[in-house]
């Protein structure tokens, strides 16, 4: 499935953000859609995840202030990030896995910027 990410963009700290990943596919059928990030001279990290065996999964640094939801008429993933801080800032993927334990599949990739 391809993935495709949108919903970027350059924003104040305390403002929100609503990203979207597209998927070529049903999304339905998938074992997990998600949301990592990276940051300049940082490891790509998890923010947000829905899985079927466990369902919803977030990092600790956005719980409270991320939802992440999906649209599975629609194929798409989405990520509500409210009352952003600049250390949100950074690249953001949508990440989808076939079958447990499978490979993953990346989208482009959205950047936000959180100015203080």
């Amino acid at each position: 499935v391809q993935l495709q990410a949108s919903g970027g963009g350059l924003v104040q700290a305390g403002e929100s953000l609503r990203l979207s990943c597209t998927a070529s596919g049903s999304i339905f059928s998938l074992d997990s859609v998600g949301w990592y990030r990276q940051a300049p001279g940082n490891q790509r990290e998890l923010v947000a995840r829905i899985t079927k065996r466990t369902g919803t999964d977030y990092a600790d640094s956005v719980k409270g202030r991320f939802t992440i939801s999906t649209d599975n008429a629609e194929n798409i993933v989405y990520l509500q990030m409210n009352n952003l801080k600049s250390e949100d800032s950074a690249v953001y993927f949508c990440n989808s896995r076939r079958t447990f334990g499978g490979p993953d599949y990346w989208g482009q990739g959205t950047l936000v910027t959180v100015s203080s």
